[in-house]
């Protein structure tokens, strides 16, 4: 039994049945019904023809249920003989199933977890154990998210930029549990850059690769955290860096600039440097003010202070850091690390310390936290 070629399958015959009259939940729970048929029958009896075999099961699993529920009786259903869709589309299908599961009605906690449900093809148990909540609430989280989608109608195309946020929100807010669910984003954002010739899919896919090739290097022994300037560059995997690079190149070739394949550029020139002084920081300063042209956001215009002060000197940086707001999270670790560069050391301890009290996670609470301590020893030197 090819598991990897069932979570595969299963967006495209959902999307199939939804497309032929099913609502979201019944077409969800018609596709479970088939897929526990063909872990009964497949072992034995394997189908020439997988997809199809789904899709015909899981349409008659539907049917069965909707005769047997007197309120559905006069529900529209098209007939059982219905034949597979085209390779074309299957295609429309799959991108109309990642449009529903990032519908605009959803919160976006709810999207992630229909995303991964339904499009990723995981159970509940994996999804609850990766965002480290009890099952029972995964499951009313998933339940109501199908409830609120089940009566959506497609009349308009879908918002690709949607998708792509929760798709880059399930690469960044995987915890734990039995899935990596930062590979699992690559491998959905794969399959929707298979179904789309977006530039911004192309770029999300290569910022995801470039990011997740400095995984190994970014922790040291008990989760300890490494900042960049400090990682092992041999333990970088250059297949994912070239390999996003690549995507990358073929999307900017197009003309068509947009916030992720900005941000891969930059990803992208930390990746080539062998070392944070050989770093390309004009560069990156340019690519930072791309994208705040894009997107104005706060956040973008704090990393860029970082960035003018490694190109331009950290006088300069703190400059451009007296343009963003002193509430914005991360904001006094960035004013510590620029103040020591220039010289204040005593002021950048105590934002040090600030910062580390302001931190959400622990790992980067003890990361400030021995940066308070290490510049404090300077002072006493």
């Amino acid at each position: 039994m090819d598991e990897s070629l069932l979570r595969t399958l299963t967006p495209t015959v959902i999307s199939i049945l939804v497309r032929r009259g099913a609502d979201f939940a019944a077409a969800e729970d018609a596709m479970q019904d088939a897929l526990i048929e063909a872990v009964r029958v497949w072992p034995d009896d394997p189908p020439g023809d997988p997809k199809g075999w789904l899709v015909t099961v899981a349409w008659r699993k539907f049917l069965d249920a909707a005769r047997a529920d007197t309120s559905r009786r006069h529900r529209e259903v098209r007939v059982e003989a219905e034949p597979v869709p085209g390779q074309g589309e299957m295609a429309d299908d799959s991108l109309q199933l990642y449009f529903l599961c990032a519908h605009p009605s959803l919160t976006p906690a709810s999207a992630v977890a229909l995303t991964l449900r339904a499009v990723g093809g995981l159970t509940t148990r994996q999804i609850a154990q990766a965002y480290l909540v009890p099952e029972a609430t995964m499951a009313q989280r998933i339940s109501r998210a199908k409830r609120t989608v089940s009566s959506v109608r497609f009349n308009q195309p879908g918002d690709v930029a949607t998708v792509l946020r929760v798709l880059y929100l399930v690469f960044n807010e995987g915890h734990g549990g039995d899935v990596d669910l930062a590979a699992e984003a690559i491998r959905l954002t794969r399959q929707l850059f298979a179904l789309t010739d977006e530039p911004e899919v192309a770029g999300l896919l290569a910022l995801m690769l470039l990011h997740h090739a400095r995984r190994a290097s970014r922790t040291g022994p008990g989760g300890r955290l490494i900042p960049l300037a400090e990682q092992d560059r041999s333990r970088w995997d250059t297949r994912l860096i070239a390999e996003g690079v690549t995507i990358l190149q073929a999307a900017l070739a197009r003309d068509r600039l947009g916030e992720y394949q900005a941000q891969a550029a930059i990803a992208a020139l930390h990746a080539d440097a062998p070392s944070t002084s050989e770093t390309d920081w004009l560069q990156i300063v340019e690519w930072y003010d791309e994208l705040l042209l894009l997107t104005g956001s706060p956040v973008v215009r704090l990393n860029r202070a970082v960035a003018v002060g490694e190109a331009d000197g950290p006088q300069a940086g703190l400059a451009a850091l007296a343009e963003v707001s002193p509430d914005l999270p991360r904001y006094a670790a960035v004013r510590a690390y620029l103040l020591e560069r220039a010289g204040g050391l005593e002021q950048a301890a105590e934002l040090y310390a600030e910062a580390a009290r302001a931190a959400t996670s622990l790992p980067e609470r003890d990361h400030l936290t021995r940066e308070a301590a290490r510049v404090r020893q300077l002072l006493q030197a």
